[in-house]
């Protein structure tokens, strides 16, 4: 930029701060110089630094300032000082009180002060009484070095200060809060080049800041100079309030379920094995329970409000397959097993129970976002707690076309991509069973989730009759990381600021 229209560019506070920079450089000399408070000195030199007139220099050094009986003896001496002035030959400690109102704290510290100074002689007998000495009336007459140091200007750098000051400032710091001496940042600026060559050039100080409708009715603009704006310049970025990335893609998603026609169905995170894993038709002593190492809850163990009349059923189912043409697993059902508390390992528990809710209605499509719990060594792609996302779809004559229908559309949906594939699966609550399979422009064939149709043994026990129900489950934490473009499944949960200031939001 031209150095004239850079003048032309200054802000009013720009100008104040920019006019001393030649005499003064500290950020505490330029603040009581142009009268400006700490936050306008800082904001114009920043902007200063932008346009390249300045560079900002911060340093650490160590300060030393009044504290708050410093202030106090600053206005009305030292107490040795007052102490002293009240003996004239001799006086007893009563009477120095009397004249001083000093407190019995400050008469102690004045004694050993005065006393290690020889200004005084202490006689010692009913009453302590106190005479001032030869030295302590050349003390009176030149003045303490401890009282002239506080009447320095503060603060001031530790390092500037002579040996004489040093002496004082170590005497006033074993005594309480007189003064202090604190690590801080010491802001400077000096000018550049540009900043040299901007200081031959008239300043302006009557450019017009902004357009009012007064300015315009009055003509009073006309003649006048307006302040020029540099638009390009770069300027502090502004991060505002927002949503967390993965929160938003879940509400995302929940919204996409709901237009589809879908109605959300919950759950609580503390579940028990009966509506998590017996009412699934998994049988206790299943290898397939072993993938979902759940968490088991000390205190309270077992449930006390499990559905007596469902319990029976799956227990029946289990044993001998409740009346649906199954032989069921043939063992003895665990009763007391079945209301061990846990914390929900799959958010197929939520169709579980929708299935045996009053407010199940047929037909009816059903979504669940859960988060669940296993156990599991955290890495980039696994977590011990997670979402699934999941449904059910119920309804007289739905078969397996249906369920390939509807997973079609989920894939189109929420990856955007017609390149899909649905191969067989295994799930022990479902026959037929079926995996998803979509094609990522980066990652190629991933699995979306897996899917089927509930068996019978499910069902029956649940509904008390056999209804169709097409069920399915979507990975979303992993369908999260393809959409918001993560590698590491630990960055959904992230609270580095920085991250979450760029994650991207879809």
């Amino acid at each position: 930029m031209e150095i004239k229209k850079l003048a032309e560019s200054l802000n009013p506070s720009e100008r104040k701060v920019f006019k001393v920079l030649d005499n003064f450089s500290s950020f505490h000399d330029i603040m009581k110089v142009t009268g400006l408070k700490d936050v306008e000195v800082m904001r114009a030199l920043q902007w200063l630094q932008n346009k390249n007139v300045v560079k900002i220099e911060e340093k650490q050094k160590e300060l030393v300032s009044l504290d708050e009986n410093g202030h106090n003896y600053l206005k009305y001496g030292l107490p040795e000082k007052r102490f002293l002035e009240a003996v004239e030959k001799s006086e007893n400690i009563s009477g120095i009180s009397k004249k001083t109102n000093l407190s019995s704290e400050e008469i102690a510290i004045s004694l050993g002060t005065l006393k290690s100074k020889n200004a005084i002689e202490i006689e010692k007998g009913k009453e302590i009484v106190v005479s001032i000495t030869e030295h302590g009336k050349h003390l009176l007459k030149h003045g303490f070095p401890e009282e002239q140091f506080l009447k320095e200007n503060f603060p001031r750098e530790l390092s500037s200060l002579n040996e004489e000051e040093k002496l004082a400032l170590d005497s006033l710091r074993k005594r309480k809060k007189i003064v202090k001496v604190e690590l801080s940042k010491i802001i400077s600026a000096e000018l550049t080049d540009i900043g040299k060559k901007l200081l031959k050039e008239n300043i302006d100080d009557n450019l017009i800041e902004k357009i009012t409708p007064s300015l315009i009715k009055t003509n009073a603009w006309k003649g006048k100079k307006f302040r020029r704006f540099d638009v390009k310049i770069n300027v502090p970025s502004i991060f505002a309030g927002r949503k967390q990335h993965y929160r938003r893609f879940l509400d995302e998603v929940r919204q996409k379920f709901i237009a589809l026609g879908f109605k959300e169905m919950t759950g609580p995170l503390v579940e028990t094995d009966f509506w998590d894993m017996d009412s699934l038709f998994m049988p206790q002593f299943h290898a397939a329970r072993d993938i979902h190492q759940g968490y088991y809850i000390k205190e309270p163990k077992y449930a006390k409000d499990l559905p007596e009349n469902v319990v029976k059923n799956v227990k029946a189912a289990h044993e001998n397959g409740f009346n649906t043409g199954s032989k069921g697993w043939r063992y003895e059902f665990d009763v007391k097993r079945t209301h061990r508390h846990m914390l929900r390992t799959q958010g197929t528990a939520c169709s579980a129970r929708m299935l045996a809710s009053k407010d199940l209605q047929i037909p009816g499509k059903y979504f669940a976002i859960a988060r669940c719990f296993r156990y599991d060594v955290t890495d980039a792609t696994h977590l011990s707690d997670f979402f699934q996302t999941e449904g059910i779809v119920v309804e007289e004559g739905l078969n397996f076309r249906h369920l390939k229908g509807l997973l079609r559309m989920f894939a189109e949906e929420f990856t955007e991509t017609s390149q899909i594939k649905i191969v067989p699966g295994y799930y022990p609550y479902t026959e037929p069973s079926a995996s998803l399979y979509a094609k990522h422009p980066q990652l190629d064939w991933i699995e979306l989730g897996g899917s089927g149709i509930f068996r019978p043994e499910m069902v029956k026990p649940l509904l008390g009759r056999e209804v169709p129900v097409l069920a399915w489950g979507i990975g979303i934490d992993r369908l999260a990381m393809f959409k918001l473009g993560i590698k590491d499944i630990r960055q959904l949960f992230s609270h580095d600021l920085e991250f979450l200031r760029n994650a991207k939001v879809v």
